[in-house]
């Protein structure tokens, strides 16, 4: 439609027009804005926090290691 075909239009289709076409274009925006909202964010890097152990517990899992170990090598007739 060009704008010669616009200018012989009643006011009445013409405000016709201007309503649809806003309404196409309020339409188009909640599109967007669903398609966006269903898109992942951006894949980056997670970062967890360390865990900490103890001394104590440090300490405790070395002397169950070794403990094994003995027991390992007892068993070999080493």
């Amino acid at each position: 439609m060009n704008i010669k075909d616009l200018v012989n239009l009643p006011a009445w289709k013409l405000k016709r027009i201007v309503a649809l076409k806003t309404k196409i274009e309020r339409l188009q925006t909640q599109v967007e804005n669903l398609v966006t909202a269903a898109l992942p964010g951006p894949v980056g890097k997670v970062v967890t926090a360390k865990r900490k152990m103890s001394a104590a517990a440090r300490r405790k899992i070395s002397l169950a290691a070794k403990a094994r170990w003995a027991r390992f090598h007892a068993g070999k007739g080493k």
